[in-house]
């Protein structure tokens, strides 16, 4: 296991930077984020069981990221705090706007390949995750 940092600069869409780096990754290993921290110009996570996304708007504080990347889609979950302290946490949607920073460390699974796969028991793509065959 090999991991890589990633700053990502003011302006940029948190879920469409990673979406781009894991297209961008799309013949490497599995790569997972596993540590992410930073701060957001409004926020949108789809909240647990929700079946629409919640957008804030005002600074956020990222407080934890993580997930799963792959060119078939990404799985990432995010807690986020705004100015008063208030939390919140869900799926991490896109519009979510870096106000000055976002520091990332990626995961990089050497010998294991990731892939999303439509399954039929959740509706959702979810992971399907396999050792590298030559």
């Amino acid at each position: 296991m090999s991991f890589t940092p990633l700053r990502l600069p003011p302006g940029a869409d948190l879920r469409r930077t990673l979406e781009q780096h894991a297209a961008d990754h799309a013949d490497g290993p599995a790569l997972f984020v596993v540590a992410g921290i930073g701060s957001l110009d409004g926020a949108v996570l789809r909240l647990a069981a929700a079946e629409h996304e919640t957008r804030w708007t005002g600074p956020f504080e990222i407080l934890s990221l993580s997930g799963s990347l792959s060119p078939q889609g990404t799985h990432l979950h995010m807690s986020v705090a705004d100015a008063q302290g208030r939390v919140w946490g869900g799926h991490v949607g896109y519009g979510n706007a870096v106000r000055t920073t976002v520091e990332l460390v990626v995961a990089e699974m050497v010998g294991w390949r990731l892939g999303r796969a439509f399954d039929v028991r959740t509706g959702y793509l979810e992971m399907e995750l396999g050792p590298v065959t030559n």
